[in-house]
């Protein structure tokens, strides 16, 4: 793959986040936001003294919402990209775009699903403001944890392959991440700094808001840039397709 291929899909790879981060945002103002103004409620009433604004609520869950995951979708799908770029064809005969899907499944599993498990997202008036370093530390940890493991698991299933056979193969190297990921979540101090009294259903609302704007937007960025990627790679299958398409359609 040549530098110019590499470029053409760095932009995709961003156009296809910005795509697949204004779905998440929609996701996020109509599941999220609801979720965050009821644990703010919550805040304000059991604190003793109200702090004022910095910035007005309604300009963060507007203009502060979009900002944050829209860079947030054009900086991760320019990262992709450049995972698709290396894992084309290394990872199995997929085309890109199967590949793109499967990198998407990927990343969303390893930069976000294990690290919410061991410590999941949290509204506002959850957590002692004093641990926030620690807490966020930790996060971005077991987030690292997690990415360098499914990359070890990848290069083992690559090499049993040839003497298990792919489908074993796989089955290790996923039992492999397993376990070494169960130990890191034993080995990793826990996090549990919600209040007695917080809702339970409130945290479980949010907590599953959160993992399903993740899920929006990395589905979204695997079927877009799935796409775009394969009209770039296989231009001649794209014009056959729509030159049968005309013709059906005369």
């Amino acid at each position: 793959m040549n530098s110019a291929t590499v470029r053409n899909l760095l932009v995709r790879g961003m156009l296809a986040g910005l795509a697949a981060g204004l779905l998440a945002l929609v996701v996020a103002y109509v599941v999220g936001e609801p979720n965050v103004d009821k644990a703010i409620s919550f805040e304000h009433a059991h604190a003793h003294e109200h702090e004022t604004e910095a910035v007005s609520r309604s300009l963060q869950s507007t203009a502060g919402l979009a900002t944050g995951v829209l860079v947030y979708g054009v900086a991760f799908g320019g990262i992709a990209a450049l995972a698709f770029c290396f894992a084309l064809g290394r990872v199995g005969r997929f085309g890109p775009r199967a590949t793109a899907l499967l990198l998407s499944g990927c990343a969303l599993l390893a930069v976000y699903v294990v690290p919410f498990l061991k410590y999941p997202a949290n509204p506002p008036s959850v957590g002692d403001p004093g641990t926030i370093g620690k807490r966020t530390a930790l996060y971005f940890l077991m987030m690292l944890l997690s990415v360098l493991l499914a990359v070890a698991a990848t290069l083992l299933g690559k090499r049993l392959a040839p003497s298990l056979g792919t489908w074993w193969a796989t089955v290790v190297a996923v039992a492999a991440f397993t376990v070494v990921t169960g130990l890191a979540y034993q080995f990793l101090p826990a996090v549990n700094e919600v209040p007695k009294d917080f809702p339970a259903t409130l945290l479980w609302r949010f907590r599953l808001s959160a993992l399903a704007i993740q899920t929006a937007l990395w589905a979204g960025f695997g079927l877009a840039f799935g796409e775009l990627a394969d009209r770039l790679l296989n231009p001649r299958r794209t014009k056959a397709a729509s030159g049968h398409a005309v013709r059906a359609a005369h």
